[in-house]
């Protein structure tokens, strides 16, 4: 009936929150609302666990943020602003702090916001326990101030103003160059990640809640193995992603079908703003995601337990780091999607190492001219950073070493760099410049301990002139050794 269905519904949302314990008391959260069915569902959840009548009060404080996408999807002006008025009708209703921004604000962002900051130690649960215990005495002392997380929405928090139009027309001829839709709804997903990132951020959010239902992972999952992104399945698709370090994203729809989604918000009138997508209207197989969403709902329909078998698999999956970087601190991040390089050019059995060995035969001098004296690269031998010398003349190759293999297949359909939001750019080449100051000082300090060993020089010298008569006992024990 109605009321059990409410009531399963609403403990799927409360058990994941409570089971993983990652959001703690008063902590500031960041709700990503795009408009749609999920996203508005989880908003609605969370509305009624803040209300006087709920058994189990959440105890966070929230916020919404809103992306205006307009400009990729091709939207009139016009259209645009019909969008944000129904959008900013229903963040009214709701009553919590909310963020407009517009996708354009990503050519005004930081380099920094494509570095992992540092994050505080995940608490325990007796940690956790006394936030409880700490946020309720709390409570009991400004019991007449129960609203304090609904600010006045009346004035937007998160946009000063509209977008202007060089920031429009450079996001159009942004995705305009793209060449497949594959590659511009991973564009897409990227640019939106760092802009909701930068608003977590700059008004003091440590989590981000995304609206992401069991089918839509169930799709993201074979979708990222097609895309090349299997070393990421568990951050990509799991509860909570902390490659950002100091903002975790946390998925509390998870466990919810789009199916029962669908049911609640017919049910109870969960409102909703339709905005239009990159892939509206497009083909079954004009795109990797379309054709995988296609092939997982069709599947579904004819075996209904497809959905939740993908989903329970990738449950399975764990945050193992790599090799290298499993006793030390972690390896170099992906310039984009901000993971760990999966991706190693000593490893030859990696994609990534296919293709770097067969560009080899064109980099490499042939072996007739390599017998003669040339003057080497400055980081000669010294790995993936011997590209340095070439940054200038070929900075392509300088951002595509810095990218993981879905990123850098992704990456193959931007026929020019020029295009990119310039914080991509400037971080790539901050990124070089650091290498090479790093591998600078490592070979100095080489050459200073070569060269604070004179003992051994004399040795050797000992050794090929023959033992002296008056050679020192130290110079005697030198060729003795040797």
């Amino acid at each position: 009936c109605r009321d059990c269905f409410k009531v399963f519904y609403v403990h799927k949302f409360r058990a994941v929150l409570g089971k993983n314990r990652l959001v703690f008391p008063g902590e500031k959260v960041l709700l990503a609302w795009s408009g749609g069915p999920s996203s508005s569902s989880m908003l609605w959840q969370v509305l009624e666990g803040l209300s006087q009548d709920s058994a189990k009060r959440l105890r966070f404080v929230p916020g919404v943020v809103f992306a205006d996408e307009g400009a990729a999807c091709g939207q009139s002006p016009e259209d645009r602003a019909k969008t944000l008025a129904e959008a900013k009708l229903v963040l009214q209703t709701v009553g919590f702090p909310w963020h407009i921004v517009a996708l354009e604000e990503v050519f005004s962002l930081p380099p920094s916001v494509l570095r992992c900051s540092a994050r505080e130690p995940v608490g325990t649960e007796g940690a956790y326990k006394a936030a409880v215990d700490s946020f309720l005495q709390q409570q009991h002392h400004v019991l007449g101030e129960e609203k304090q997380s609904r600010p006045c929405p009346q004035h937007p928090q998160g946009r000063a103003g509209p977008p202007t139009a060089g920031q429009t027309e450079a996001l159009s001829r942004l995705f305009n160059s793209v060449k497949t839709l594959t590659a511009k709804e991973e564009l897409l997903q990227t640019l939106r990640t760092h802009l909701i990132l930068h608003v977590a951020r700059t008004h003091g959010y440590s989590k981000v809640m995304t609206g992401d239902s069991c089918t839509r992972l169930a799709v993201k999952l074979m979708t990222s193995l097609a895309l090349g992104r299997g070393a990421f399945l568990a951050w990509d698709t799991g509860f909570s992603d902390e490659r950002h370090g100091d903002v975790v994203v946390v998925r509390p729809m998870r466990e919810h079908t789009l199916k029962e989604v669908a049911f609640y918000n017919r049910l109870f009138a969960v409102p909703s703003v339709f905005t239009p997508a990159v892939d509206t209207k497009a083909p079954e197989k004009a795109s990797i995601h379309r054709l995988m969403e296609a092939f997982i709902l069709r599947l579904q329909a004819q075996f209904p337990s497809t959905v939740s078998t993908v989903y329970r698999t990738s449950e399975k999956l764990v945050k193992a780091p790599r090799d290298g970087c499993a006793a030390g601190t972690p390896g170099p991040r992906c310039l984009l999607c901000m993971c760990v390089l999966d991706v190693d050019t000593a490893d030859s059995a990696t994609a990534f190492g296919a293709q770097t060995s067969s560009q080899l035969p064109q980099t490499q001098p042939p072996v007739a001219e390599a017998e003669a004296p040339t003057v080497s690269c400055c980081h000669s031998g010294m790995g993936r950073a011997q590209h340095c010398c070439r940054m200038e003349e070929d900075p392509r190759a300088c951002v595509m070493e810095q990218l993981c293999y879905g990123c850098r297949v992704n990456m193959k359909d931007l026929p020019s760099l020029d295009p990119l939001p310039p914080y991509i750019l400037a971080e790539a080449q901050l990124r070089s410049q650091r290498a090479e100051a790093e591998q600078e000082t490592q070979e100095r300090l080489l050459e200073a301990e070569d060269g604070a060993r004179p003992g051994a020089t004399s040795a050797e010298q000992a050794h090929e002139d023959g033992a002296r008569p008056g050679a020192t006992s130290a110079e005697q024990e030198g060729a003795d050794g040797l």
